[in-house]
């Protein structure tokens, strides 16, 4: 059998390849409601939906930053949020030319055997959840898994049992209209070098898509949302083209053309860190079939959370803080990014959480 030829075929391939449209990249909104009770105690401000549907408004919203995305991925709370004034966020994104994502999975629980290595759960319903979501607007899914590197790790059997999870994921995405984004996230913390990442990121890669082949999964509407190749975060660091041409490599060796676009996650570096090392793989020669962009988080909000503080008088500092880092991100996807962004406070700062949770 062939690869998915359901009713949503042609629509998952547009939907993928417009979210890969370079210039424009993805904000990662979808923070688990405890997650996001973190961001805002940073900045002391209390964990209620109130105070959870302001910033994700404050974001949405900011005068001339959604012409820089091409997705926003929503927790489930959000995806039904609407704006002070009463609009719901969904339609505040289409309008600005914005595919609203969703975060489907439901954490992650260790695998038996290991040596706390993990799998990811939420498959259960989930072809349920995914016309419901599609329903309310949604036309792309996020579903991440984690892997770690260790001594012995990641084992054969965490690689076989996250790139499995990952390809069940997809299909049932696809089959529902949605665009899986597939996030085998390997992490930062450990003192390899970049040498160990690239191994472990090619091994990893080359069972995901191994996984999404024997599942007849449809590259052409799906995404990658892969780590970059760095050395860990207690390894001393290294030059953007240093990491730009690891990670570019590891791409050219394990992941087929078909897919559209890779749209990288920011794992815990600074803001300004993410950008460059963006900005230097689109800067490199050589073959890059996919277009490469961003999935970031932390990396797009930090400086916003920080000028934002929780207070009303502040909105159009944060908004402008947010907007800038917007512009870097859709500049660094063309490799035209200076390194001249008006570094807002905390833009240079790590990010970096050590077995991170989202």
């Amino acid at each position: 059998m062939s690869a998915f030829k359901g009713k949503y075929h042609d629509e998952l391939i547009a939907n993928a390849t417009y979210i890969g449209t370079p210039g424009k990249g993805i904000l990662a909104a979808d923070e688990s409601t405890g997650t996001i009770g973190k961001r805002l105690s940073s900045i002391n401000v209390e964990n209620s939906e109130t105070n959870r549907r302001a910033l994700r408004e404050l974001l949405f919203t900011t005068p001339g930053a959604l012409q820089y995305l091409s997705g926003v991925i929503l927790f489930e709370e959000t995806l039904y949020q609407k704006t002070a004034a009463g609009k719901p966020f969904v339609d505040v994104l289409r309008e600005g030319g914005v595919l609203p994502g969703i975060k489907v999975d439901k954490g992650t629980v260790e695998l038996a055997g290991t040596n706390g290595e993990t799998t990811t759960q939420g498959l259960d319903g989930l072809g349920e959840r995914c016309k419901k979501y599609y329903e309310a607007g949604a036309r792309f899914a996020k579903w991440r898994a984690v892997l770690n590197i260790g001594p012995s790790e990641p084992s054969q059997l965490s690689i076989n049992e996250n790139a499995n999870g990952l390809a069940r994921y997809a299909i049932i995405c696809q089959e529902n209209g949605l665009v899986p984004i597939v996030e085998p996230e390997i992490l930062v913390d450990g003192s390899h070098d970049i040498h160990k990442c690239a191994e472990v990121t090619e091994r990893v890669l080359a069972a995901c898509y191994k996984a999404l082949n024997d599942h007849h999964v449809l590259l052409e509407g799906t995404l990658l949302k892969p780590n970059m190749v760095t050395p860990g975060s207690d390894s001393p660091k290294v030059a953007p083209e240093v990491i730009a041409e690891h990670t570019v490599r590891s791409l050219q060796r394990t992941m087929p053309v078909a897919v559209p676009a890779v749209v990288f996650l920011s794992g815990g570096q600074s803001e300004e860190e993410a950008t460059l090392n963006l900005n230097a793989m689109n800067k490199l020669k050589g073959k890059k079939p996919w277009t490469l962009s961003f999935s970031f988080g932390r990396a797009l909000q930090q400086s916003t959370l920080k000028a934002w503080a929780g207070k009303e008088e502040n909105i159009k500092a944060a908004q402008e803080a947010f907007l800038t880092r917007a512009k870097a991100n859709s500049e660094a996807t063309l490799g035209t990014y200076k390194g001249d962004a008006k570094l807002g406070e905390g833009a240079a700062e790590s990010l970096h959480v050590k077995d991170y949770k989202y």
